[in-house]
């Protein structure tokens, strides 16, 4: 009886350290996956933050030549309105020319009516 009482201990200590041995692995197991997907984050992470800063990079050039775009845009509007001032201008100086032209042309038939014959 006594091998029978000693036996007990000894399988139970077995046990123990069985439950210990597959506790200890599935620990490890789960530490192992919990470490892939915090890798796999901090990947992810790294490469998201260099798409934000090549994006910010971007993003200040393409404000920049949006920028120069509207510069040469309004210098080109401020072009159109100095060619329609000279437009005018050279509309009216036409018609001040036409109306000069009317009155010389209309003073020299005067002066060839009244010229003897």
């Amino acid at each position: 009886m006594l091998l029978y009482n000693d036996l007990r201990p000894r399988q139970r200590e077995k046990r123990r350290r069985e439950a210990i041995t597959a506790a200890t692995c599935l620990t490890e197991a789960l530490v192992d996956h919990l470490n892939v997907g915090v890798a796999q984050a901090y990947m992810n992470q790294r490469k998201l933050d260099h798409e934000v800063k090549t994006l910010q990079v971007q993003a200040a050039q393409f404000a920049k030549q949006t920028g120069q775009w509207i510069g040469m845009v309004e210098n080109f509007n401020q072009a159109l309105k100095e060619i329609g001032d000279v437009e005018n201008w050279a509309r009216s100086i036409e018609l001040d020319m036409r109306t000069i032209a009317t009155a010389l042309e209309y003073v020299y038939k005067g002066q060839l009516q009244s010229a003897p014959s």
